[in-house]
């Protein structure tokens, strides 16, 4: 996992959208059980209790669980993990637009872009 931080935003919220992202794009599947905070820690070199905050953020979104003496592991409830993923493509969109729209572009202009991008991936 790419644990690149930047200072826009508080790492634990890096931490959270890095590892939801691993889990709604299938990196970390349905049922994985997950590394330990002091693992995770160690890899991304942050404070443990950063990690342990982002891991409690995950649980409360339902995308992880703990098993008391097992660890914790990613949700199996694939509706949590659609639910996720429609909410981060979502983000994407507004600021995509956003920033299109910083640019000048109106809507249909953006979305004549987008069609045009697509058409030239096609050959």
């Amino acid at each position: 996992m790419d644990w690149t931080f930047n200072n826009d935003m508080p790492i634990y919220s890096q931490l959270v959208d890095k590892i939801k992202l691993s889990i709604v794009s299938g990196q970390l599947p349905p049922g994985e059980k997950l590394n330990t905070v002091r693992e995770l820690a160690a890899e991304a070199r942050v404070n443990p209790n950063t990690m342990q905050r982002a891991f409690q953020e995950l649980e409360r979104e339902g995308l992880v669980f703990s098993q008391r003496s097992s660890g914790r592991y990613v949700t199996e409830d694939m509706e949590v993990i659609m639910e996720a993923k429609e909410a981060m493509a979502q983000k994407y969109i507004r600021d995509f637009m956003d920033s299109m729209e910083k640019l000048g572009y109106t809507g249909e202009e953006i979305i004549s872009l987008v069609r045009g991008g697509k058409e030239e991936d096609k050959k």
